[in-house]
């Protein structure tokens, strides 16, 4: 006997055209956070050369700038997709990584920017999991 297949009910979630809609926040706490780091990278370089800006202070500051706005724009984008113990952990590694990499800059040594990227990154990492795990 011949059936008569029951069509699905309701929006399909994969291959749709429709386009997902992006808070304004989320394409700007990033480029705030990005371009407060490059001014602060080209800024500390300039403070050691005695105050005398050049184009290699401001390259590195660009280039800091760009990689963690890049890097922060794609955690917001992927965030929602991680469990709650990762999502952390990731906020934690890049605030870590880049207060250790201005901590270099400013001419500290590789063991004292090591401490004190750990210690932000851990830090920010057990604050982010107890937002997460209090707002979830």
């Amino acid at each position: 006997m011949a059936t008569q297949a029951a069509m699905p009910h309701g929006r399909r979630r994969h291959g749709t055209t429709e386009r997902q809609h992006h808070s304004p926040l989320g394409f700007l706490l990033p480029a705030v956070l990005a371009l407060t780091a490059g001014i602060w990278a080209a800024s500390l370089l300039r403070f050691q050369d005695g105050g005398i800006a050049d184009g290699a202070q401001w390259l590195v500051g660009i280039v800091c700038a760009i990689v963690l706005g890049a890097l922060a724009f794609g955690l917001g984008r992927i965030q929602h997709r991680l469990p709650r113990e990762l999502r952390a952990a990731a906020y934690g590694a890049l605030a870590g990584a880049t207060v250790g990499f201005l901590t270099s800059l400013a001419g500290g040594s590789v063991l004292r920017s090591a401490g004190i990227g750990l210690a932000c990154g851990v830090t920010l990492g057990a604050a982010m999991f107890y937002a997460f795990y209090v707002r979830e």
